[in-house]
């Protein structure tokens, strides 16, 4: 064995031990499988259910009345005999001897809002809860057609993987074949280095397609909420999509409309500004303070008992900042949920249109295609050994199949990741 070929073989050997895989850790799934898993263990899910969670409390806070204020003041803790007169007693205690020549007030204060400022706040509160919901329905659409095309792209990268190591083990046959022959003195070293070279760039594009594949299942195991190195192997069967036929763009951007979690919280964001400008007016209305306050010994009554009301006088603030504020917020989620229209509308067009070519030139592939493309490649590795084909036509052949066989596996992927854009920029499940 010369050189070159100690060193190819040492090379392969190390293109081997890279793009090689435990099959300990293998998970065997199904995108059924994968989704529910990803619906109780997604921690952006999680995440954004705290939200709703937190807008629910949200609610029960505005619902609350303002805490009473209690105020003990003006107390003296001893009175000396110069400052009584020289009387022992001036003030009687309260009870026993407690409380004897002390004075002291108690006050309650209570505020009561006005303007239907609470009522109005909990409105606003709960439009935020139904924002929350909103969100929370977005991230869940975007992330289950994240899960699915993370998986169409998965499952291609596998079986193109089991593509190249076909290949890889024809070529690995024959150079061993081949190497004999050259041995025995039978053919040209070239020939073997040849089939060796086309080895070689098999084994470079395969541990890039193993690399592409550890991609995918990283991504994967994120969304599953999955710590520990497990490999991730697709067992889906292709499911029937409804073709673009029977579909109508005209429908689609209807339904896009009313259905896209993203459409409708831009509507319920118009209305929380429309009801955040009510609730800023009515800060307009001053609130009421109510006191009662009890004063033993502080005037000429000893056990003084009186009432009061406090209230703002709205000569300079009357919220005028925070109203403006509050208007331009609502036209500018107008004017938001107007551009929002148009772009559904055209994202609905354009998947549309990309599915539709997806779907019509994967139904240009003939059904039996790929299995008359294994017979011509079997046909060929024979002819191959028989010498009834150069290594030329050969090796032209082995680039042509592995190409066509990429094809078609790239089409049924693109019919699925196009499928499933469609269906994200409609907001519903197509079936």
């Amino acid at each position: 064995m010369n050189a070159f070929s100690k060193a190819f073989v040492f090379l392969c050997g190390m293109l081997s031990c890279i793009s090689g895989r435990a099959q300990n850790d293998t998970l065997y799934l199904s995108t059924t499988q994968i989704e529910h898993t990803f619906i109780q263990q997604n921690l952006q899910l999680i995440i954004e259910k705290l939200n709703i969670e937190k807008a629910e409390a949200a609610i029960v806070q505005a619902k609350l009345w303002p805490n009473p204020t209690l105020t003990i003041d003006q107390i003296n803790l001893w009175t000396t005999g110069a400052q009584r007169g020289g009387e022992d007693e001036i003030i009687p205690p309260l009870f026993s001897s407690f409380g004897r020549n002390t004075e002291f007030s108690v006050s309650v204060e209570q505020l009561i809002l006005m303007g239907g400022k609470r009522r109005k706040l909990i409105d606003m509160e709960k439009a935020s809860k139904d924002i929350a919901v909103q969100y929370f329905e977005e991230l869940l659409c975007q992330l289950k057609a994240e899960l699915r095309i993370n998986c169409a792209e998965l499952a291609f990268a596998q079986k193109y993987a089991e593509v190249l190591k076909q290949q890889q083990g024809r070529l690995t046959a024959l150079i061993s074949n081949y190497r004999e022959q050259v041995r025995q003195g039978n053919i040209s070293q070239s020939q073997l280095l040849r089939l060796q070279a086309a080895l070689l760039e098999l084994q470079t594009e395969l541990n890039e397609t193993y690399k592409d594949i550890n991609s995918k299942e990283k991504d994967l195991r994120i969304l599953l909420n999955m710590a520990r190195p497990v490999y991730i192997q697709m067992t889906d069967v292709p499911k029937k999509n409804p073709t673009p036929e029977s579909l109508s763009p005209l429908q689609l951007m209807e339904e896009a409309a009313m259905l896209r979690p993203n459409i409708r919280r831009s509507a319920l964001q118009s209305d929380y500004f429309k009801k955040s400008i009510r609730y800023e007016k009515s800060q307009r209305v001053p609130d009421i303070s109510l006191h009662a306050v009890y004063d033993r010994a502080g005037g000429v009554v000893s056990n003084f008992f009186g009432f009061g009301i406090s209230i703002d006088l709205p000569f300079f603030n009357r919220n005028q900042g925070a109203i403006k504020s509050a208007e331009i917020d609502f036209k500018q989620s107008i004017t938001e949920a107007t551009y929002l229209q148009i772009a559904v509308h055209n994202e609905v067009i354009q998947a549309f249109d990309n599915y539709r070519l997806a779907h019509n030139f994967s139904r240009q592939i003939a059904d039996d295609f790929i299995h008359n493309l294994d017979e011509i490649c079997e046909s060929y590795t024979r002819n191959f050994i028989n010498k009834h084909i150069g290594i030329v036509e050969f090796l032209d052949f082995f680039d042509s199949y592995k190409e066509n066989k990429r094809a078609v596996l790239s089409a049924e992927k693109e019919l699925i990741v196009s499928f499933e854009e469609l269906q994200l920029s409609t907001g519903r499940e197509l079936q």
